[in-house]
């Protein structure tokens, strides 16, 4: 059965099954979205949003990991759980997919501080996950919102600590592979001033030989409510991370004859990264300023990174990043010719300035001399306006516009090779319109189109005949997306969102690593990404849940030829096109529950040729856990998980094009872990 027919069937069936419910009173929680920057209810917004609450976040989790979170969240696709060198690396609908290390293409914020820098690249290291609340996925492009590289939002809220979760807890985990992380928080409010404040360690030695990890982290945010309308808002976040080692790529011959080994030059060059990064941020809200509310965010980051690489050459880099900036909003509610409506008009600035520098490392591992010292600097600038139109009670028609100014800049102090110096700047429109039909209170259909535009990174801009300054032979990739959804909850605790994408991309940038192992990107030209997803969830019982998300998808180049080579109508690399999680959740009394995790991930290819075929696999994860009362105001919780219950072979990572064959990163086999909790 197609995919199309197989997915309507399941909900037609669905709706019919709850269609007389249809009529029934429904008493159900408002759910709000701010990550389009436009507040809305879920039900009023035109576009495909998933959203975890602190229970789905942290319940039975080692709260190490982004994927641990956005598991179930339907068109999202993390690989990398093992590598903390490289970092996890996030795709939505294949935004994103191209990295080979990191994220690309997808716009991360946590507090409202962007942890995507102008030139488009993340890091989510920093992230301290024993501290999130909230987040909050737009599944889809969001340019007119957030500009360059905003193919996907992953927008993260930390706790502040104000009502009822005010305390302290104190939280110590172990487990496989010599796993152990300590987690600290405090928090609380006192008149007009809130806190928290979250200290962690973990010391991990990984599955693979030299794959180990320390790292330290602290999140702390302190809020002053002003009055009733104003509050001023700081936040820090601080990370120490002086070890991540990289245990690299194998060939299927490795993988077969040992897949806990490294890969080659990795143990004797001390592969791997070591980050020393702080954020500071300053948020005021008014929310009676005029007849609206402003917000004003300012921010700043300082990155001191070194990182060796696992091959011969120009393989050990290191920079010292600068990355500031501020946003400005203004809100407001009217009427326009008798109908309401809702609208937000703001300016983004930010500015990136990476002081850099790449060394060689001869074959027996000695550092014999630089080889590239240059300062990379990124500047955006964006203003944007987005409105809702209420046509009618249940129709609202939603327009939105923005134009970014992108300057990346290359300074090039190495004058050995010459004066590599340059600059490319890049103006862009994008564009959204969508139209949201609430037809019962929790029940809604909703359309939407829009463009976005993606600039290559610093990284990606390298010149593969290795010299310094800019690549002349790439540019932005830049999309057309359109997007037709319904979702909804019946009396019955039965929940859908089902969301059916088709995305144009222009100019799409692909990766290929060169001779020495470095990976350098060219254009590949069109692609073209159409797909489905269903996310359902059913509390069939008291006790009982069940979640499910499934992605139908179709991932292909339409037109890329390279050296010699035809590639239209072949997949994408690094994607797979069928994906389906199912969760079972029972709760007993108090904090009793039991979770059993069934996650299939299809096929995937490792290169543009499709040539090298990655099978599908499934994995079992179950976790569980208590919870006992010691005094009136302190409580004890232990909790254990298993990951890979049936120790099924495959792989945590699939390095796209890789040189030499080495394609692979082995994931873990059966590995356990638990941990206590105390809060009082």
């Amino acid at each position: 059965m197609p995919h199309s027919t197989l997915n309507t069937a399941l909900l037609l069936g669905t709706l019919g099954t709850a269609g007389p419910l249809l009529a029934q009173p429904i008493d159900l929680e408002t759910v709000t979205v701010s990550a389009p920057r436009l507040e809305r209810e879920l039900y009023a917004t035109p576009a495909a949003i998933t959203v975890l609450e602190r229970e789905a976040i942290a319940r039975g989790q080692q709260r190490v990991r982004l994927d641990e979170s956005l598991v179930r969240v339907p068109g999202v696709f993390l690989q990398n759980r093992n590598n903390f060198a490289q970092g996890q690396r996030v795709s939505i609908r294949g935004f994103g997919a191209r990295a080979p290390f990191g994220v690309r293409g997808i716009t991360v914020r946590v507090d409202g501080i962007p942890y995507t820098l102008p030139d488009g690249q993340a890091q989510l290291d920093a992230i301290d996950f024993d501290s999130v609340e909230r987040i909050e996925v737009i599944r889809g492009p969001a340019a007119v919102q957030y500009g360059n590289a905003a193919g996907g939002v992953i927008d993260i809220t930390t706790a502040d600590r104000r009502g009822a979760s005010a305390g302290s807890r104190v939280r110590i985990e172990g487990g496989s592979d010599d796993y152990l992380k300590l987690a600290v928080s405090h928090g609380g409010e006192n008149g007009a001033w809130s806190h928290h404040v979250s200290v962690s360690a973990l010391d991990f030695d990984g599955y693979r030989e030299h794959s180990r990890v320390e790292k330290y982290q602290l999140n702390a945010k302190l809020r002053r409510e002003l009055d009733d309308n104003r509050a001023l808002t700081a936040i820090v976040n601080l990370l120490d991370n002086p070890r991540a080692e990289d245990p690299g790529g194998l060939t299927a011959a490795q993988v077969a004859a040992d897949r806990r080994q490294a890969g080659r030059f990795t143990e004797a060059y001390d592969t791997g990264q070591t980050v020393d990064q702080q954020v500071l941020g300053l948020q005021y809200e008014n929310l009676a300023f005029g007849p609206g509310e402003l917000y004003l965010k300012g921010f700043t980051t300082w990155r001191d990174f070194e990182q060796q690489l696992p091959y011969p050459g120009d393989s050990l880099i290191d920079y010292q990043r600068e990355h500031v900036g501020g946003s400005a909003e203004y809100h407001q509610s009217l009427n326009l010719g008798g109908l309401p409506l809702r609208y937000v008009t703001g300016v983004d600035v930010a500015r990136q300035e990476d002081d850099r520098h790449r060394r060689n490392v001869a074959l027996n591992g000695d550092i014999t001399g630089e080889t590239a010292n240059e300062t990379q600097t990124a500047t955006s600038l964006g203003a944007f306006v987005q409105g809702d139109l209420d046509l009618t009670d249940t129709l609202t028609l939603s327009l939105g516009t923005r134009i970014d100014r992108v300057t990346l800049e290359v300074d090039d102090d190495f004058a050995s090779d010459g004066d590599q110096s340059g600059e490319r700047t890049f103006r862009e429109w994008s564009g959204s319109a969508g139209l949201s039909y609430r037809y019962r209170p929790t029940h809604q259909a909703y359309i939407n189109t829009g463009t976005a535009f993606e600039t290559p990174t610093f990284a990606e801009f390298a010149n593969p005949d290795g010299t310094g300054g800019f690549n002349p032979a790439i540019e932005p990739q830049k999309a057309w997306s359109r997007e037709l959804g319904l979702r909804g909850n019946f009396a019955n605790g039965l929940d859908y969102d089902l969301a059916l994408f088709s995305v144009r991309v222009r100019d799409e940038l692909v990766p290929y690593e060169g001779d020495s192992g470095r990976t350098f990107y060219r254009n590949a030209g069109d692609t073209s990404r159409e797909g489905i997803e269903l996310a359902l969830g059913w509390q069939f019982a008291p006790q009982w849940r069940l979640d499910s998300a499934v992605t139908l998808a179709r991932y292909e180049f339409d037109d890329f030829e390279t050296d010699g080579s035809d590639y239209a109508s072949n997949r994408l690399p690094g994607l797979p096109e069928r994906t389906w999680v199912n969760q079972l959740t029972w709760e007993g009394s108090d904090a009793r529950f039991a979770t059993l995790e069934i996650q299939y991930i299809g096929d995937l290819l490792a290169d543009n040729a499709n040539q090298v075929e990655v099978d599908g696999y499934w994995l079992v994860n179950l976790r569980g856990g208590d919870g006992w009362a010691l005094s009136a105001d302190t409580r004890l919780t232990a909790y254990a998980g298993v990951r890979n219950l049936l120790d099924e072979e495959h792989f945590a990572n699939v390095r796209i094009n890789a040189n030499n064959a080495r394609y692979f990163e082995p994931a873990p086999g059966r590995t356990l872990y638990a941990g206590i909790e105390v809060a009082f």
